[in-house]
C-alpha cells in the first residue's frame, strides 16, 4: 500500500486512497520538503499562490489532538473559519452515507454500536493518529476571493497525490480543524491567516482495515459534457 517514485502520474491518481490508519513511523522532514515543492508547483489564479502550509508533529501535535478531543466531548462548539455551506442532500448526501457505510463496515462497526461510532468520529478530531498534520492555510486578505479556495485546494491535491508517489498516505479533512483556536494556538498560525483545511500525512498501515476502501466515482457520462466535437 503506498506509492513508489517508480509509478506513472495515472497510477498515482488511480491507485490513490484516502488513508485513515497509520504507522509509528516519523516521516523525514526532508521528504516533506520535497512533497511540499512539489504540491506548490500548482497552478493559482494570476500567480497569487496564496497558501501556506502548517507541517506539525511530535508534541504539538499531541496537544492539537488533545485539545480538539476535550473540546468536542465538553460540547464546546463548532469553530471552523472556512465556510461549510449547507447540509449536503440529494445526491451528495447519498454518497456521503455510501462512504460512511463502506468505512463501518470495513471497521466492523455495527449501526447501534454508539461508542465505536464515537470513537471513530474522535479519529478526525485525533488527525486519525498520523504522525504529521499539513494545516492548509491562505492569506486572510484573498478572504472574499473563491479563487483562492480553488488554488488551496488544487495545491492540496497536488500534496496527497505527491504524497502517494513517495509512499505516503494522506486524508483531507475538516474534523482536525474545527476547533481552530486549539490549532491556531499549538501549530502558531498567524491571525492574518484562514485556517482552511488539515492533511493527515504518515506511512499506511497495512494491517488497518479502513485504508482498504476504495471509493467509487460516478461515470463520466454523468459529469462531463463535449460540446461541438460533432
Amino acid at each position: 500500500m503506498g506509492g513508489n517514485e517508480k509509478q506513472t502520474f495515472e497510477e498515482v491518481v488511480r491507485g490513490r486512497r484516502s488513508i485513515r490508519g497509520y504507522l509509528d513511523k516519523p516521516v523525514p522532514r526532508a521528504l516533506i520538503e520535497e512533497i511540499l515543492e512539489m504540491a506548490m508547483r500548482s497552478p493559482t489564479s494570476m500567480n497569487t499562490q496564496p497558501w501556506h502550509f502548517h507541517v506539525i508533529t511530535g508534541e504539538p501535535l499531541d496537544r492539537i489532538r488533545k485539545g480538539n478531543t476535550e473540546n468536542i466531548l465538553a460540547g464546546v462548539p463548532d469553530s471552523r473559519e472556512f465556510r461549510r455551506g449547507e447540509p449536503f442532500a440529494g445526491v451528495h448526501r447519498e454518497r456521503q452515507v455510501e462512504v460512511a457505510k463502506q468505512l463501518f463496515g470495513a471497521m466492523g462497526i455495527e449501526r447501534d454500536d454508539k461508542e465505536g461510532r464515537q470513537d471513530w468520529v474522535l479519529r478526525g478530531f485525533r488527525q486519525f493518529d498520523a504522525p504529521v498534520c499539513v494545516i492548509v492555510t491562505y492569506d486572510k486578505e484573498l478572504s472574499g476571493s473563491d479563487d483562492t479556495a480553488f488554488d488551496c485546494g488544487a495545491a492540496t491535491t497536488a500534496l496527497v497525490n505527491a504524497a502517494w508517489s513517495r509512499g505516503l498516505g494522506c486524508v483531507i479533512n475538516s474534523q482536525g480543524i474545527m476547533q481552530s483556536p486549539v490549532v491556531r494556538e499549538h501549530a502558531g498560525i498567524p491571525d492574518d491567516q484562514v485556517i482552511m483545511k488539515a492533511v493527515a500525512m504518515g506511512w499506511p498501515d497495512p494491517d488497518f482495515p479502513a485504508n482498504r476502501v476504495y471509493t467509487n466515482r460516478k461515470p463520466k457520462e454523468d459529469a462531463v459534457r463535449f460540446v461541438g466535437f460533432g
